[in-house]
C-alpha cells in the first residue's frame, strides 16, 4: 500500500475545506481556478487557465517518453443551501460542495505535487480540472474549446467519491458504468375555466396527473426487464389557482439508461403516452427531450489496469469489480468519446451523507487514498524502463 507523507495529508485537507467554504457553481468557478492554477504553479508544472472557461490544464513531464495520461477532477459546487455545522461549512449562501467536487480537486493537486517531487514515471501527464459537471457543459466546453487539440493525451482517468463505500475501498467495473441522463418536458394545453364549472372548458390538471400516471409504465411494462431504465417526473406545474381550472401544464422530469437504444424506446414511449392521454381528455401535447449526458463507457483493458493500480495503492482487498452500472450520469463520458479511459469510485464512508444532500461534507480521511490511486496509476501506466 503507498503512504503519503503526513504533510501532504495535511495540506490537503486545508485545501479542500477552503475550497468548501468557497463553493461556485458551473462556469462560474474563477477562485476556484485561480486556487488550482497558483498551486499547480507551486509545484512547478506548467499551467493554462481560462479553458472551457474556467478549465484549468496543468502538465508534468518526466523522462524521455512519449506516452500521455490524463487525470480529471470537477471543480463546481450545486444550488443548494447547506445545513452543515462545521467551521469550513459554505460562505456562500444558497451553493455549497454538495457532490464533494472540493475532494476531488484537492486529491489531484495533491497528486500532481507528489508526482512532481517524486517523479516515478516516464512520459507527461495532463492534470485536467473541468468546470460545471453538474449541469453536463463542463467537458464540452473544454473539448470545444480544443482540449485535446492543445493538450493531446492517449487516456484520461477521473475518479469520484462514494458514499456507503468504506473508506479506503475503490470500485469500478468495464463497459457502462454510469447512465445517459435525458431531460424531457410535456406541455398539456387547453381551456381553463371556474372549479365550479369544469364541464365549460377542457381543463389539463386531470390529463397531466393522467399522463404522470401512465408514463411509470414506460419502465415497468414497455422495457425488456432486463434493460436499466428510469423514469422520473420530478415537477408538474400549472397556471390554475385555488378556484381555477388551469388552462396549461408543464410535466418535467429525467430519464436515464446505458444503452442508446433505450434511450430511444423510452422517448417513442412518452411521446405516444403524451399524445394518447391528450387526445382522450380533449387537450393537445408537445413533448420536448433532450439528451444532456451519455451514458459512460469504461474501456475494458483500462478498467483492469484502474482495478490493478488500485491493488498496489490501497491493497487488494480494496479493489472491487462493481457488480452493476449506476444510474446515476457523468459528463467525463465525453471525454471517453474521444479517447479510452476509466472512472472510478473511491469510498467516503459507510456513514457518509448521500450525495447532493444538504448536510454531505467529503470525507478527509479519504484525501492521501485518492492520491495513492491515481499516483500508482500514472506509475503504472508510464512505466520508467530499466
Amino acid at each position: 500500500m503507498t503512504v503519503i507523507d503526513p504533510a501532504l495529508a495535511q495540506d490537503m485537507v486545508a485545501w479542500r475545506r477552503d475550497l468548501h467554504a468557497h463553493p461556485e457553481f458551473g462556469f462560474e468557478e474563477r477562485r476556484t481556478a485561480a486556487f488550482v492554477a497558483a498551486r499547480l504553479r507551486e509545484f512547478g508544472l506548467d499551467v493554462a487557465e481560462g479553458i472551457g472557461g474556467t478549465g484549468v490544464v496543468g502538465t508534468l513531464r518526466r523522462g524521455s517518453g512519449t506516452r500521455v495520461i490524463a487525470l480529471r477532477a470537477d471543480m463546481d459546487a450545486l444550488r443548494i443551501q447547506e445545513q452543515g455545522t462545521h467551521p469550513h461549512r459554505s460562505r456562500v449562501d444558497g451553493t455549497m460542495h454538495a457532490c464533494g467536487h472540493d475532494g476531488h480537486t484537492a486529491m489531484l493537486l495533491g497528486a500532481a505535487r507528489l508526482l512532481a517531487t517524486e517523479g516515478g514515471f516516464d512520459g507527461a501527464v495532463r492534470f485536467v480540472f473541468q468546470p460545471a459537471e453538474e449541469w453536463g457543459r463542463g467537458a464540452l466546453a473544454m473539448l470545444g474549446d480544443g482540449l485535446m487539440e492543445r493538450f493531446p493525451f492517449d487516456e484520461i482517468h477521473g475518479l469520484h467519491n462514494m458514499p456507503g463505500l468504506g473508506i479506503g475501498r475503490l470500485e469500478t467495473r468495464p463497459g457502462p458504468i454510469m447512465a445517459a441522463e435525458d431531460n424531457f418536458e410535456i406541455v398539456l394545453a387547453g381551456v381553463g375555466g371556474h372549479a365550479a364549472r369544469p364541464q365549460t372548458g377542457s381543463e389539463v390538471l386531470v390529463a397531466a396527473c393522467a399522463t404522470v400516471m401512465s408514463l411509470q409504465t414506460i419502465v415497468s411494462r414497455r422495457l425488456d426487464p432486463a434493460e436499466i431504465g428510469v423514469v422520473s417526473v420530478t415537477e408538474l406545474i400549472t397556471d390554475g389557482t385555488r378556484n381555477a381550472l388551469p388552462g396549461r401544464a408543464r410535466i418535467l422530469g429525467d430519464a436515464r439508461s446505458v444503452r442508446p437504444e433505450i434511450s430511444a424506446e423510452i422517448e417513442r414511449q412518452m411521446r405516444l403516452i403524451a399524445e394518447g392521454t391528450a387526445r382522450a381528455y380533449g387537450v393537445t401535447a408537445e413533448v420536448g427531450y433532450a439528451r444532456e449526458f451519455i451514458p459512460l463507457l469504461n474501456d475494458p483493458a483500462l478498467t483492469q489496469q484502474a482495478l490493478a493500480a488500485a491493488a498496489d495503492a490501497l491493497g487488494p482487498h480494496n479493489a472491487a469489480v462493481a457488480r452493476a452500472p449506476m444510474t446515476g450520469s457523468e459528463d467525463f463520458a465525453r471525454f471517453l468519446a474521444h479517447v479510452p479511459g476509466c472512472f472510478v469510485f473511491l469510498g467516503n464512508g459507510e456513514e457518509s451523507a448521500p450525495l447532493h444532500n444538504p448536510t454531505f461534507d467529503f470525507n478527509d480521511a479519504a484525501l492521501p487514498f485518492g492520491v495513492a490511486y491515481h499516483v500508482a496509476l500514472v506509475r503504472r501506466r508510464l512505466p520508467v524502463s530499466s
